[in-house]
């Protein structure tokens, strides 16, 4: 639980209404936060704290899902992307402190974070995901939290902020971030995981995905570097089945469905374009 004792001055208290930004800090025992309105959030054994109002709605990776990623992101399939997400950031500080929403099991967040004194908060709606991040490294504390939401991060204490196949909230982000902080993305080319999608009854990826992105980010970021992170996966039958389990569709295939897919494995191209964009400066109102 070091981890989240440790940031818990990035966090603020999510109850609604306090006057200004109640910060969260660890009570003496070591077992909570709290806030200096009386609100008391446990840790959980497993080292995160669950600051969602609510139940976790439909949306949120279910346990299987979180196993079938965490297998597939060992074998290192994924690893040219963390990669790309790592140079991109390369120029921060080297105690920076970061934030990825809808983290997972914050496989990248880890990667991004070096060997070095950085350190990063993984926000996810599912429990179960964010059970496997309180124990990705030392540095991070895990919260459950809804991307959607207000985030319960204070303002202006991050360096950067990424979403890496998930959910974006601009306005939260430009919120969290300090002045000149940056913004990671990471989306889908159209081609990505293609020969998967052909062979069966896979999601689609959306057209004008970029431009959307774009629209959204336009009124409060500067985009100023884009990769394309491409190469050919080459998967045993196991490993085919994760990669699907782990991502949206696996809301949508039933075990069944799944168990039939791929018997003799599968390639296919990993096609992900990472931007990096800069938070723009508040508009100074006149008079």
């Amino acid at each position: 639980m070091g981890a989240l004792t440790d940031l818990a001055g990035l966090l603020r208290c999510p109850v609604p209404h306090h006057a200004g930004e109640a910060a969260l800090a660890p009570d003496g025992d070591g077992r909570t936060l709290g806030c200096p309105d009386g609100h008391r959030f446990d840790l959980a054994r497993q080292g995160h704290v669950n600051l969602l109002s609510r139940p976790a709605g439909a949306n949120a990776d279910t346990a299987e899902m979180v196993a079938a990623r965490e297998r597939f992101l060992a074998g290192g399939h994924y690893a040219p992307l963390t990669r790309a997400l790592g140079d991109v950031l390369a120029d921060l500080p080297e105690d920076a402190l970061l934030l990825e929403s809808g983290a997972g099991t914050a496989h990248h967040l880890r990667g991004v974070l070096g060997a070095g004194p950085r350190r990063g908060l993984a926000l996810d709606v599912s429990v179960a995901a964010v059970r496997r991040a309180a124990r990705a490294d030392p540095r991070i504390g895990a919260v459950v939290a809804d991307s959607w939401e207000p985030w319960p991060v204070r303002t202006g204490c991050l360096d950067a902020v990424l979403a890496v196949f998930a959910p974006r909230n601009p306005a939260e982000t430009a919120r969290v971030l300090r002045p000149g902080g940056v913004l990671v993305v990471a989306t889908p080319e159209p081609g990505h995981l293609r020969e998967l999608r052909e062979s069966s009854s896979l999601l689609g990826i959306e057209e004008g995905k970029v431009e959307r992105l774009r629209e959204q980010l336009g009124a409060g970021f500067d985009e100023e570097e884009v990769d394309v992170v491409d190469h050919l996966l080459h998967l045993d039958p196991t490993q085919a089945r994760d990669l699907v389990l782990m991502g949206p569709n696996g809301h949508h295939l039933s075990p069944v469905e799944l168990a039939g897919l791929w018997p003799e494995g599968a390639s296919t191209r990993v096609s992900v374009r990472v931007a990096r964009y800069r938070v723009r400066p508040p508009t100074r109102s006149r008079g």
